[in-house]
Order: structure tokens, then sequence, then C-alpha cells
């Protein structure tokens, strides 16, 4: 990431990107996320709560008259020039996110040409904001304002999956993007991830924080145990479906029908579908929360969907389990839960403004103490959505 603060980061490329390219570029800012309630409900045609926040990518980029690109990653100091069409997954990682949106263009038959790229952001790499939806989406926003291909942004959300899914190699759902693309400032976004229909909920901050605790543990059991639950939630699926064939999902089961069945079921596949289940539920109260500006309660269902992931989805581990108990007796935080796919990562938690330097300096001792490990630590705030910033 880069040292300059995020209100340079544009300046920055741009300067960059004149110095190499001799040309003033089209500049787009895209959010990292945050996800207030409803995790690994996505694959499972539930509800997400997500929010776009203050932290983003940015991308330079001007076309060219060729079918050759130009890419620089500015934080890295690394680049790479290839042509448009001949696009093969590459070890460095950062390119497969710019071949990903590229290859989704061109497979739609989009008429695409070549392009020049610098792109930097300060969203924390793989502490659970999406860095990698932020860098999809401003790619994609940007090709389709340099190239006029009038697509809507819903489809440019699905693109973007789609280039996450397909080229990159992970099965993610469509939060990710959708809230990056989609986000309004002070609102969080109930996504209805089956049929993409949502709806803006007010999200009072004026003496409440978003603080995001970084473990600094990030394990290699993420994308093979994300997989897993995939695949055992539809175990689930399959059975019900026996007794009732118009399921689709998890989204369509009833807490009734699941009780019913329990006993034929694998009791890990049940617990997964049953944290599935009351999670969607959980978020739909939530809402109505939000609706009354009851915060507290909002907090606590946090509170509740930790608990579920830790005991019933098994995707928390000891350092993010330690970091949610420490919050549970602090009177200034209203809610507190581990986000994103688990096993590492970040806690989001709520926290009263009042004293919030005090409550920093005593949960980054307890961690250091406790887990012998430094704690990392983002205020965020909600911000928009994918925009341009310059052309």
């Amino acid at each position: 990431m880069p040292t300059a603060t995020a209100e340079s980061i544009p300046d920055h490329i741009a300067s960059l990107f004149k110095k190499q390219f001799h040309e003033t570029p089209l500049i787009v800012r895209s959010p990292g996320r945050v996800n207030l309630i409803g995790e690994h409900t996505d694959y499972n045609e539930g509800f997400v709560l997500p929010a776009s926040i203050d932290k983003a990518a940015y991308v330079a980029i001007t076309p060219r008259t060729d079918d050759q690109f130009h890419w620089i990653a500015a934080d890295l100091k690394d680049e790479l020039i290839g042509d448009i069409h001949s696009l093969q997954k590459s070890s460095k990682g950062w390119p497969n996110y710019l071949m990903g949106v590229t290859q989704q263009l061109l497979k739609a038959g989009h008429k695409v040409k070549g392009f020049n790229c610098v792109f930097s952001g300060d969203v924390p790499i793989g502490a659970g904001m999406s860095s990698s939806a932020a860098l999809e989406c401003a790619v994609a926003f940007s090709l389709n304002e340099l190239f006029h291909l009038k697509i809507s942004k819903v489809d440019l959300v699905k693109l973007c999956q789609k280039a996450e899914n397909e080229f990159v190699g992970v099965k993610s759902g469509i939060m990710d993007q959708f809230a990056s693309m989609f986000g309004k400032k002070d609102h969080v976004i109930r996504l209805d991830c089956r049929s993409l229909e949502y709806e803006y909920f007010p999200f009072k901050m004026q003496d409440i924080r978003i603080v995001l605790c970084d473990t600094q543990v990030k394990h290699s059991l993420v994308t093979s145990e994300y997989n897993t639950r995939r695949a055992q939630c539809e175990a689930g699926v399959k059975l019900l479906q026996q007794y009732a064939p118009e399921i689709q999902s998890l989204r369509d089961v009833e807490l009734s029908l699941l009780e019913q069945h329990r006993m034929e079921m694998d009791p890990v596949v049940y617990n997964r579908c049953l944290y599935v289940v009351e999670e969607n539920a959980r978020l739909l109260e939530a809402t109505e929360d939000l609706q009354r500006g009851d915060m507290a309660s909002f907090g606590n269902r946090m509170y509740l969907t930790h608990y579920g992931l830790r005991d019933l989805y098994e995707v928390s581990c000891p350092e993010l389990d330690f970091l949610v108990e420490f919050t549970e007796n602090e009177e200034i935080v209203l809610g507190s839960r581990m986000m994103g796919g688990g096993f590492g990562g970040c806690t989001i938690n709520l926290v009263k403004e009042e004293n919030i330097d005090s409550f920093y300096d005593r949960i980054t001792a307890a961690y250091k103490k406790g887990m012998k490990k430094d704690l990392k630590i983002y205020t965020g705030k909600i911000e928009s959505g994918t925009s341009i910033i310059s052309q």
C-alpha cells in the first residue's frame, strides 16, 4: 500500500501516468467494502448487508488504438505489457484482476481495444475488505466509460463477479462487487443475492465508528474450506428437496422444515444449514433495527452472527474469537463479529466515539498479551460507490 494518504492517491497515479504515457488519464475510484451482517449467505442466494467504505482502488487509464496493454501497479512498482487477445493467468497475481475483466468484456462481444493503466489504492490487502473487487470494479467501470460500451452497473457487477470466478479462480458470490459499485454514503445496502433487488437503509454514524481489527492472521484454509462449506450447504438443499421440490437454495428453507429433517442429515451439514437459515432471518430483523434507529439491538445481532460463524459454520479462529470476546465487556462497543471468509482477517466493530482512543490502546495491548501478535486497526466511514474522479 502507498505511503501517500488516500486523498493524494489520484494525484499520485495521475502524475505517474503522465510521466509514463504523456497523456491525461481518466481517473476512477472504486471502494472496498465491509459487511455488517449476512456472512456466507451470498452463495446461498440469501441476503447481505454491505456498505462501501472510505478506502478504495484508484485507476488512471486511457485507451490505445492497438490491442496492446501496458499496466502499472504503482504500489508494487511492477508492470506488465501484452496483448488483450493473448491473456494468460499470471503468477504475479495482480494482473489477473485486470485480465479477468478484459476477457469478460471480449467474451461478451464488446468492442474493447488495448489500454494503458496505472493503479493504486488504500484498501488493506487480505483484511477482508475486498481489495480485489474494488480493483475489478474500477477497471470495468473505466473501460465502460473509455469505450462507450453503455453497460449497466448491474451488468458490470455480474461481469466482475465472473472475472473473479472464471479467471482469478475464486468462487465468490456477488456481494463484494455489488457493494463496491452501488455503495451510498451513510447507508448500508440490503441486497437480495438471488434477484439482485436492493434497498438502502440509513446507518446512523453521528457518534459511532466502524472499527476493523486485523488479526494479522491469514490462513491458507480459506479457499478450500470456502468450497467445502458451499458443498455442505448444497448437500443440505439436496436432501430437503426430496420433501419440498420447490426449494432452490437455503434461502427457501424454513427453520421448521430444517428441524423436521434434522435426524436425516449429517450433523455437520445440519449445522451449516442452521447457521445460514438463522442468519438470513437475523439480517431481515437487523434492517428493522436500522429503520427504528436501534443501534444497540443491531449490534447485538452482530454478536449472534459471530457465535453462529464460530459454533455452527466453524470458520472462525482463536484470534478472531479473542477479539470479539474482549469487546463483550466494553460499554462503548455496540457489536462485534468476524467479517469475511474466516480463519483470519478482521473483526468488524461498532464503537462509540467517546473514549475510542483508549479502546484502541486496551484491545491492542490485550491482543499482544493474549495472542502474542500485533493488531492493526482501521477506522472506516461509509462512502459512495464507484465513480469518476476526473476526466
